[in-house]
């Protein structure tokens, strides 16, 4: 008797440590694996039912063929090389990269093998995305839900679109990877060829050159900086030896006026403001001037010197993209994915409440998905930006106090 009493004791302490242990697996972040693997499979059948059953439409793929066929063709002066969207504009990396997929889709003819490795891409986004968050161990893990399952505009920018942007976005995140393990120049050198395909990627430099500085000095970011460049020449050797300054103008052209039926952001200025010099350098000034209050007031307390843990690299990486990102002169609808996968981050090293976090991922999720975009849709997305702007900048996550009560742990 006395031993059945037991057993049904034992069995009634199991029943009761199953709420415990969904609780673990939803809101522990140390526990994250659960919900991260659940989500990648998930995505395996999500991408594969929007290949299948939503229309692929055409907008830059044929063009990214274009331009590389120009290049097969034997065309190495940039200025001579362009699609149907216009002239050729991305750096080095992007040619052989599409290259590849040119000859692996039949010629760029095969979408629907393209879509499949965009759709391989996307998961391996993921996976790196993951694995970076499951090491500094902030995020409860449901958040990785409104991650994955939240933004069809992600999905489409990568498996109905095929942009180059989540190409780049593949290697910032694997340079932050290597970052967050110890290997800064392997993770500069990564950095590098990002910027190659796409050069958004230098709003995250501000912050890559003085996480250098403040882990290993003057000589050490010199060297990384050194590499990075080489990385660039290596890749644009054969076009810099055709006509050195037509690659660089037309690949790094940082005055390329942008249209303005394509805007995100601005839709609530007139036409004529927004394609206004003064307008565009007041922007850059903005930018300037807002990253230098971070780096001077926040960063400059907050970056412990040759002992980085994770949120010191990530949390600085990620806002620096964000400032960027406020003052950009233009957005376009496939930028999204220049921060969409940061954003959680960003939220949650706040002090704002679930609500709000939740509220504002909302908001900018609906203004990315407003085609074309109207004088609400911008105004909202400014509204949210700022908003986690100032949040950030009040967040407890750049306090000293914070620092020292929960300072974390370095990361090899």
């Amino acid at each position: 008797m006395a031993s059945k009493k037991k057993q049904s004791r034992t069995l009634g302490e199991k029943f009761s440590e199953v709420p415990s242990l969904f609780m673990k697996i939803w809101s522990d972040p140390s526990y994250p694996l659960p919900i991260m693997l659940s989500l990648l499979l998930g995505e395996v059948a999500v991408n594969i039912f929007v290949i299948n059953k939503i229309k692929y439409t055409e907008i830059d793929w044929q063009a990214y063929m274009q331009e590389v066929e120009g290049v097969l063709n034997g065309t190495y002066d940039y200025t001579q090389l362009k699609g149907d969207t216009g002239p050729l504009v991305y750096p080095a990396g992007f040619v052989y990269i599409f290259m590849a997929l040119y000859y692996a889709t039949d010629l760029g003819r095969n979408i629907r093998l393209a879509q499949y490795l965009f759709a391989v891409l996307y998961l391996f986004t993921l996976l790196v995305v993951f694995d970076i968050y499951r090491k500094d161990k902030k995020l409860p893990p449901y958040v990785f839900i409104f991650m994955c399952c939240a933004s069809y505009r992600i999905h489409s920018i990568y498996i109905l679109r095929m942009f180059n942007d989540p190409v780049a976005m593949i290697f910032m995140y694997l340079a932050v990877s290597m970052f967050l393990r110890n290997h800064w120049s392997l993770g500069c050198i990564l950095y590098s060829f990002g910027v190659s395909v796409k050069m958004n990627l230098l709003l995250f430099s501000p912050a890559v050159f003085i996480l250098n500085l403040v882990s290993f000095g003057v000589l050490q970011t010199l060297k990384n900086i050194v590499l990075s460049a080489i990385v660039q020449v290596i890749l644009g050797y054969p076009f810099l030896l055709e006509n050195p300054v037509g690659y660089v103008v037309q690949s790094f052209n940082f005055g390329r006026q942008f249209f303005y039926k394509w805007t995100v952001n601005w839709r609530l200025l007139p036409e004529e403001l927004f394609l206004n010099k003064y307008f565009q350098v007041t922007l850059l000034v903005c930018h300037v001037l807002v990253l230098l209050l971070f780096i001077f007031c926040k960063w400059k307390r907050f970056l412990p010197k040759f002992d980085l843990g994770s949120v010191n690299i990530i949390l600085p990486l990620f806002t620096a993209n964000l400032i960027g990102m406020c003052f950009s002169r233009s957005l376009h609808y496939q930028f999204y994915v220049w921060y969409f996968h940061t954003l959680h981050y960003l939220l949650w090293s706040t002090s704002l409440n679930n609500l709000l976090r939740i509220l504002i991922l909302g908001i900018m999720e609906l203004s990315w998905n407003t085609y074309p975009s109207t004088v609400f849709s911008s105004s909202a997305l400014h509204v949210c930006h700022f908003s986690l702007l100032l949040a950030l900048w009040y967040s407890p996550a750049y306090s000293r106090q914070s620092k020292m009560s929960a300072a974390p742990q370095k990361i090899h």
